[in-house]
């Protein structure tokens, strides 16, 4: 049977008819299934018994990227290049995430999910790294580029999950955010940079399958093939800590 794959939604409300929606990009879904897995996509807003009676039943789990996180969960006031916010969404992802850490489910978190991932274990983030670092690189996003566009190269620890996924400790990558890893929490370590030292992925150090990557493999799948097997290495995991 395959393994039932979580995915916390995010929140989007159409101005034409102001009714709210929890939604996921087809993107990670379609990964999920490559990989093997079966994606179930999660609702926001529900209470925390709904939420837990969907964790438990839950194999793996998968957050996503998307806006911003509150600054408030890892000790800062909100600054003015902050971006756009979803209380809801934090909410849901950090409880789910501190769960999954707890009980060693393992989890992969792509962009946001990589930042949600070190703040739910108590690390913190650069509100902006144009305003807060000095870096010659433009990791966010230019409208009407290409989202698999390949932005910079990433250096991966050799002894890393994620270099054994990509078979190699060099690889070019796309970039999709404006926000990046500042402190990291305990439980994890760094294992990929860009060039200007920006962190682009952190791994757990008690053996477990907590991976987070900062950039966007699930758009990439098609540009270069070795990204399929990040979702493979999250989904082999499983089984693994099942045995």
């Amino acid at each position: 049977m395959k393994p039932l794959i979580g995915i916390p939604t995010r929140s989007l409300t159409i101005p034409e008819d102001n009714l709210l929606r929890y939604t996921g990009l087809a993107t990670y879904t379609r990964a999920v299934e490559l990989a093997g897995g079966a994606p179930i996509l999660i609702p926001l807003g529900l209470n925390e018994e709904t939420r837990r009676a969907i964790f438990q039943r839950l194999d793996g789990l998968l957050i996503q990227g998307g806006v911003d996180i509150h600054p408030r969960e890892y000790g800062e006031p909100v600054e003015s290049f902050c971006g756009e916010i979803d209380p809801a969404r934090d909410e849901t992802e950090l409880g789910i995430v501190r769960w999954a850490l707890a009980e060693r489910l393992p989890t992969l978190g792509i962009c946001r999910g990589v930042q949600i991932m070190n703040v739910a274990a108590g690390g913190s983030l650069y509100q902006d790294i144009p305003a807060q670092l000095n870096s010659p690189i433009r990791h966010s996003h230019v409208k009407g580029n290409p989202y698999d566009l390949l932005a910079h190269s990433i250096e991966i620890d050799a002894q890393s999950t994620l270099a054994r996924a990509l078979g190699t400790t060099t690889i070019e990558v796309n970039s999709l955010h404006h926000q990046a890893l500042k402190q990291i929490a305990p439980g994890f370590r760094i294992i990929a940079r860009a060039p200007d030292g920006i962190i682009e992925g952190i791994e757990s150090t008690n053996g477990m399958f907590a991976l987070g990557v900062q950039f966007h493999p699930e758009w990439m799948i098609e540009r270069d093939p070795r990204m399929v097997k990040i979702f493979r290495a999250f989904i082999q995991a499983i089984g693994k800590e099942q045995a």
